[in-house]
């Protein structure tokens, strides 16, 4: 292969392809839908002048067949007259007219069929420009859809759901980690107000149990004495002790 023809090649397919990616097919479908309808345009054209035509060559037809006959007549008449020069004179044009009318006879044929001819062209250039239009509706919509379509899957495509539902994951892991450590917290202080109560439980039962050693330490001395104190030294006692428990009011009023 020569260094020219592989340029060559390399050029039209550098055409083809940058034909192929400017190539809108909406636009592509308009416009050929609109070179239909020009070639519609001449077709019609084409028809009417040959219909003109054939209607001319029609007139000429017949006005050459009228002078046939005229002079066809006049030759007869010539001859009933006995004038044999003039009736070959008649006849002379009416051979003139009737070859004239015999080449437009010929000429009009030609023409009718052309004109058939254009007609059929024409019924069948409307016929396709009316499926083409429809189907450039549908090719429309189908590409309207596809490219809807196509919009979605690249959206799709770049959404990152693996790292969305990741992150969902790891926003539930935490949440239960909150919930656990909350449940914790709650139990703990519910452990620690539970100690405390025992704790002032304990404490109480000491002092009460103190309590009750000293009464009964008290009670045990009255009995081994065997004998009533005097008064006076009664009254002396009950005014020591009396003193001693509002030393012990005060002192815990202070506290």
């Amino acid at each position: 292969m020569g260094l020219f023809d592989r340029i060559s090649r390399v050029v039209r397919a550098n055409v083809n392809d940058m034909v192929n990616k400017a190539e809108d097919p909406e636009k592509v479908l308009e416009q050929s839908i609109v070179d239909m309808q020009e070639d519609l345009v001449q077709l019609r054209q084409a028809v009417a002048s040959a219909i003109a035509t054939q209607k001319r060559s029609q007139q000429q037809y017949n006005q050459a067949q009228s002078q046939a006959n005229q002079w066809q007549s006049r030759a007869q008449l010539a001859l009933q007259k006995g004038d044999e020069n003039l009736a070959r004179e008649a006849l002379q044009r009416k051979k003139g007219y009737a070859e004239t009318g015999a080449t437009l006879k010929t000429a009009l044929d030609n023409q009718s069929s052309q004109v058939d001819t254009l007609k059929r062209n024409l019924t069948a250039l409307e016929s396709k420009i009316s499926e083409a239009k429809a189907k450039k509706d549908m090719l429309k919509a189908r590409m309207a859809s596809a490219r809807t379509q196509e919009q979605l899957n690249n959206t799709m495509g770049s959404l990152n759901t693996s790292g969305a539902l990741a992150a969902f994951d790891r926003m539930e892991e935490k949440v239960l980690q909150m919930e656990a450590r909350s449940q914790a917290t709650s139990e703990l202080a519910g452990g620690s107000g539970l100690e405390e109560e025992f704790r002032k439980l304990e404490a109480g039962s000491d002092v009460e149990d103190e309590l009750a050693a000293m009464k009964a330490q008290i009670a045990g001395g009255s009995v081994n004495q065997g004998k009533l104190p005097e008064a006076g030294e009664t009254s002396g006692k009950s005014a020591d002790v009396d003193a001693e428990l509002d030393d012990l009011r005060n002192q815990l009023n202070n506290m």
